[in-house]
């Protein structure tokens, strides 16, 4: 079994035959590796853009793929076939992060002739494996770390890794790799492309419920317990839909405490995934609420 760690850099660009904009794979960088993790060869090709004559000044300033250096490339047919032949079988693919899986889908499809894919037999999402070990040291922030930061709370230096470029990108994900290994964690993390699933869950995008009648609700989540006393709440409202939150105001059949319940629905792949809070009512709201509800019973 061999691993690569495999970067991409790419670029936004229209496309008037697709009528879209298209993050166009301008570089390709990868490093093989063995059982062991150490290194047996590397990889790196630039493409020349079949879409663009130029490249974006933030693309060039980030990875120093300048127009003329980009014009100089390799069809990306080319790359692509060159990449495919280099990477070879047995192999496990890691990228930091999925969102290059994105990328490759869409340039498979939007520019590359016939049928051709990149060979990627079964993969492990790097980003989520490192951010996976530096969560159990300690490390609490949720959002996608950065390969730069993830190397800094490891105490990886960079000096010597040109970033934001294919191939050292690469190089610099393997010593994050070596720093914090783990035989059976790493193993759980690895996915076969192979399976139906795979493209279907990556491209899913998560989105929350914004019908309170959708049939996917279970009632009973939206149902809410005084949080003082425990017992059962009377919704008094009704739901209103902001920010991806439900809300509405109950009262407490036993304390006769009043609170606001909040409850979103969002829905992944796999899941219905619920989030519920009980927040104080604001003086003015409560004092409104008593108004309009003394209006309704004089009507």
């Amino acid at each position: 079994m061999n691993y690569i760690i495999l970067d991409l850099e790419w670029d936004s660009a229209y496309s008037t035959k697709h009528k879209r904009f298209i993050n166009q794979i301008l570089q390709i960088g990868a490093v093989k590796l063995d059982e062991a993790f150490n290194i047996t060869d590397t990889f790196e090709e630039t493409v020349k853009s079949a879409i663009s004559k130029k490249v974006t000044g933030r693309f060039a300033a980030l990875t120093g793929i300048t127009t003329q250096k980009m014009l100089t490339g390799v069809p990306f047919d080319t790359a692509v076939d060159r990449y495919n032949a280099w990477a070879g079988n047995n192999t496990v693919t890691m990228t930091w992060s999925d969102s290059d899986l994105y990328s490759i889908k869409e340039n498979e499809e939007c520019l590359l002739s016939g049928g051709r894919k990149f060979a990627i037999e079964k993969y492990l999402d790097l980003q989520k494996f490192v951010q996976g070990e530096l969560r159990r040291g300690g490390y609490e922030d949720k959002n996608q770390v950065s390969l730069s930061l993830a190397a800094e709370l490891l105490g990886v230096k960079t000096d010597s890794f040109e970033l934001h470029t294919a191939k050292d990108d690469s190089l610099l994900s393997v010593a994050l790799l070596k720093k914090c290994y783990n035989a059976e964690r790493f193993s759980a993390l690895i996915r076969n492309t192979a399976d139906p699933e795979f493209y279907k869950r990556l491209r899913f995008k998560p989105y929350n419920i914004s019908d309170i009648n959708d049939e996917r609700i279970n009632k009973d989540d939206l149902r809410f317990l005084c949080d003082k006393c425990g017992e059962k709440a009377k919704r008094i409202t009704k739901w209103h839909y902001r920010n991806r939150w439900f809300t509405a105001k109950f009262e407490c059949k036993e304390c006769h405490r009043r609170f606001s319940g909040r409850v979103t629905f969002k829905k992944t792949y796999d899941d219905l995934i619920v989030r519920k809070r009980i927040t104080e009512l604001k003086p003015k709201t409560e004092k409104k609420q008593n108004e309009m509800q003394s209006v309704s019973e004089k009507v």
